[in-house]
């Protein structure tokens, strides 16, 4: 008998055993927990408590036992109520249909069963039982009890024939096949609970990695890549071909370095480590984050990471600009921030240095209180205009700062909108110009005015001479432009000192701006120059000379008067040149050169007086400008030459000569130097002459070297200022020496006294390097400028020229002791005289008398070309020295 139930309860485990393995496929289906999938559950159950019935422990017909209890059991305790009723029902239809003694005993135990595992698991949703192996035995116990007390309600006489035949195989039977058909469907439900958990774990967290767009890799203790796991939709390219690799093989050693210490601190930590590195990649310089998190369970015997890699580089580079825009924010120009409705949300701690305002002064206010008043509605409704159509505003504005102080600044307004267009902020930038606005006023000043007299300088008397013009050609009457220069204002700039010079210049602006109405304009061109343009005479132009005429007059009488110049009282007198004008014929350079020449003409006139411009003036400045041109043209041409006159000594005759230049003119001849040098001058041309002069006295002595009768003879040259102090003077000279090979010491060159004073320092200095190579110098027309026994004595000097002014006036006693005090000074420093313009034999006698020897003048010929003069020195050499030294109408 036990055996039989035993094979019963074998079966019924065997059948259910497919069923779970149906039940547990079927639990992972959205369907498996729905009212007709627990009713195909149920029925199953029920279809194994048939089949038990098929084959139970037979008692006598009708009366039957078998292990049903344990499977209606499962299906309570596993299924839960419908899928109990379910199999219940169909194992009592079952049970029904077979009928017998033993119907209403069947059907208990199908009843009792049912209820029993119904309430353990009621108690295991409670957790008050577990569902183990012996909770389970203790409920087949419980099952096999009731099972057996249900044989109580059999008839009298069956009662202990079936408790003899089934109590043992029940009480052992049932509970063990409980326990093992419960704990076999406890693990295969469990572990089915377990796979879904599992799938659910791997579904859950393969979405979560499909959501990340960034790389997961699982990396070994030694660095060797496990796997990779790579959204499809990451940014990343694909990193599966780095599985099996060790990344140190692929990455910078700076970077394996920093990548093994990463590893290093992931295993010792229980705690996520960050890292941020960069690579160069083909799309430039990229930054990347990895987050390493350590795995606790082994990978292949080797400790192992999980390393989340995020490309920051865009979050790097907006931090950074963030970062940038906070110093900027806190840069040396004020910044404010408002909202859309110009309230102040921010300001930088420049905006407070600027307006005095702290933040929380002016916080939650309108920018109406920086407002300075200066500016109309008009103003803003126009700067507002620019912003909202623009979205900026840029210029300068008045504001106030808390003080209640007025300043400029510049402004610069921006408008910041949100996605839809519409604007949220105003950001403002403004810069304090109070120190840019009065540097720009003294800019403004000093080019627009004369530092020294504080009257307006060149350029803005042009702009209001050009003005003049036109109000005059408008109005039809007659302007003047008035030209004054101080007379002799260099005798007291030489005599008192330049800083008193400079103190006239004021007292005479004054004097000047004390004479005209606020309409008219006194400037100063510079040096001792001034000008004024006056306007308003009369429209005739008799009348209007008239009336320029009295002024001018007026003027001259003012500045005539004594300057009392600190303790000094000094006398300056000027001349003024004026034109008229009423009409824009003449254009601003015209008046003023006319101007100009008219000033020039009351200073020919003697000074302190007043001259109109005349068109004659305007005849000598044309022909003056065609000689400037025709200079230029004549020194690219070579057109000029030099003609020589000899220069004589009592015992050797023929000693030299002088070099004077001519000018073939290709249509006026041969012109001598009084035609041409002062337009030269004027012209800035006379460096250039003076060195092409040079050039061929310096050819000159190169040819008269090479020739027995002409070696000895000594060739002087004049030299003017600009030359002289040319920076490359001393070395042009001595180059001119070495490239003609003559013997320096046949040179001689002539300077003025005044050239000298320019810059006594620095001629001594060129005299003294040309000096060294055997270069002779003389000084020109010696006792006409400022005689100095300073510069006789400083300078490397070998002659004096007496001048023809002195020679001529030797018949009088001055005259003859300027002559003997020149001698005698000669012969004390050692210098050779010589005496220039000698034009007769008394002349000669009286000069060599005095201890003259050395003469140049019309007596001994005049200046002649090369040829005549080199005839000059043969015949001279046939003839005794008294006989050259003789009559000058045969010169030597």
């Amino acid at each position: 008998m036990p055996n039989a139930l035993l094979d019963n309860a074998v079966i019924l485990l065997a059948l259910c055993i497919p069923f779970a393995l149906f039940w547990r496929e079927w639990a992972d289906r959205p369907e498996s927990d729905s009212l007709p999938m627990r009713f195909v559950i149920g029925v199953c159950f029920g279809v194994a408590c048939i089949a038990g019935m098929m084959r139970p422990v037979m008692i006598q017909p009708g009366l039957f036992f078998d292990a049903r209890a344990v499977v209606l059991g499962m299906a309570g305790l596993f299924g839960g109520p419908i899928v109990a009723a379910v199999a219940a029902l169909t194992a009592a239809a079952y049970r029904i249909w077979i009928g017998g003694i033993g119907l209403w005993v069947g059907l208990i135990n199908i009843a009792l069963p049912t209820l029993l595992a119904l309430a353990y698991r009621r108690q295991h949703q409670k957790a008050r039982w577990a569902i183990s192996a012996w909770p389970l035995l203790a409920f087949g116990l419980l099952v096999s009890l009731t099972t057996l007390a249900t044989q109580l309600l059999l008839p009298r006489e069956l009662i202990a024939h079936s408790l003899r035949h089934t109590a043992l195989p029940i009480l052992l039977v049932i509970p063990a096949a409980t326990v093992a058909m419960g704990m076999l469907l406890h693990e295969m439900l469990q572990r089915g609970q377990t796979t879904r958990a599992l799938r659910l774990s791997e579904a859950r967290l393969r979405a979560i990695t499909e959501a990340t767009p960034e790389p997961l890799m699982v990396i070994d203790e030694d660095g060797r890549c496990r796997e990779v796991i790579t959204p499809r939709q990451s940014r990343f390219p694909d990193l599966s071909n780095l599985v099996g690799r060790r990344l140190h093989d692929l990455l910078p050693a700076s970077q394996a370095a920093r990548f093994d210490k990463l590893l290093a601190e992931t295993l010792a930590s229980d705690c996520t480590m960050v890292v941020e590195h960069s690579l160069d990649t083909p799309a430039g310089k990229r930054i990347f984050e990895g987050h390493a998190c350590r795995i606790e369970t082994p990978i292949g015997g080797r400790r192992a990471v999980t390393v989340l890699l995020r490309e920051i580089t865009e979050r790097v580079h907006n931090e950074l600009e963030k970062r940038i825009a906070a110093i900027a924010f806190e840069s040396q120009q004020g910044m404010l921030i408002t909202d859309a409705s110009n309230h102040i949300l921010k300001v930088n701690q420049a905006f407070t240095q600027i307006t005095g305002y702290s933040a929380d002064e002016v916080i939650g206010k309108t920018t109406r209180v920086l407002r300075s008043g200066r500016h109309s509605s008009e103003f803003y409704k126009q700067m507002w205009r620019s912003i909202l159509e623009q979205d900026s505003w840029e210029g300068e504005i008045w504001n106030r700062r808390k003080n209640g102080d007025i300043y400029p600044e510049w402004l610069t307004i921006s408008a910041v909108r949100d996605s839809t267009g519409s604007i949220t902020h105003f950001v403002a930038a403004l810069t304090d110009i109070t120190e840019r606005k009065a540097a720009e006023t003294q800019i403004h000043h000093l080019a627009f005015y004369d530092p020294l007299t504080d009257l307006p300088n060149r350029r803005l008397l042009l702009d209001r001479l050009q003005q003049a013009l036109l109000s005059a050609s408008r109005s039809g009457q007659y302007g003047a432009l008035m030209i004054f220069d101080l007379d002799n204002f260099k005798n007291i700039n030489d005599l008192h000192g330049h800083q008193v010079g400079d103190k006239l210049l004021c007292e005479v602006s004054a004097r000047l701006n004390e004479q005209v109405r606020s309409c008219d304009t006194v400037a100063r061109l510079g040096g001792d120059e001034f000008v004024m343009v006056l306007e308003g005479f009369k429209a005739e132009p008799d009348q209007a000379a008239t009336q320029v005429e009295y002024f001018g007059e007026r003027i001259l009488a003012s500045l005539a008067k004594p300057y009392r110049l600190g303790d000094l009282t000094v006398r300056s007198t000027a001349s003024i040149g004026v034109v008229l004008f009423n009409d824009v014929s003449l254009d601003v350079d015209e008046l003023m050169k006319r101007a100009d020449m008219s000033m020039y003409e009351a200073k020919l006139a003697g000074r302190n007086s007043l001259r109109f411009f005349d068109p004659y003036m305007q005849q000598i400045v044309s022909a003056r400008l065609r000689l400037e041109e025709e200079l230029r043209r004549g020194l690219e041409a070579r057109e000029f030459v030099i003609y020589f006159q000899p220069q004589v000594d009592t015992a050797r005759g023929i000693v030299g000569a002088e070099a004077l230049v001519r000018w073939r003119h290709p249509e006026r001849g041969v012109l001598a130097p009084g035609d041409f040098i002062e337009g030269a001058e004027r012209g800035g041309l006379v460096q250039y002459l003076d060195l092409q002069v040079l050039e061929l006295a310096c050819k000159q002595l190169a040819r008269w070297a090479s020739q027995p009768s002409t070696e000895r003879l000594a060739l002087a040259v004049n030299i003017s200022a600009p030359l002289l102090y040319q920076g490359n003077f001393v070395e042009r000279v001595l180059e001119l020496v070495r490239s003609n090979g003559f013997n320096p010491k046949r040179l001689k060159l002539e300077l003025t006294e005044s050239l000298l004073l320019d810059d006594m320092p620095e001629a001594s200095l060129r005299m003294s390097a040309l000096k060294a190579h055997g270069i002779h110098f003389s000084i020109d027309d010696f006792g006409t400028g400022y005689s100095s026994m300073t510069y006789l004595h400083r300078l490397p000097l070998d002659q004096l020229k007496i001048d023809r002014s002195f020679i001529q006036g030797m018949a009088s006693d001055n005259g003859l002791a300027i002559v003997r005090a020149i001698c005698a000074l000669a012969s004390t420093l050692d210098l050779e005289v010589l005496a220039e313009g000698v034009e007769t034999q008394p002349q000669r006698q009286m000069l060599e008398n005095n201890g003259c020897h050395l003469f140049q003048g019309y007596l001994f010929g005049q200046p002649v070309p090369i040829e005549a003069f080199e005839e000059m020195v043969a015949r001279a050499a046939r003839q005794p020295v008294s006989t050259c030294l003789g009559e000058p109408a045969e010169p030597c």
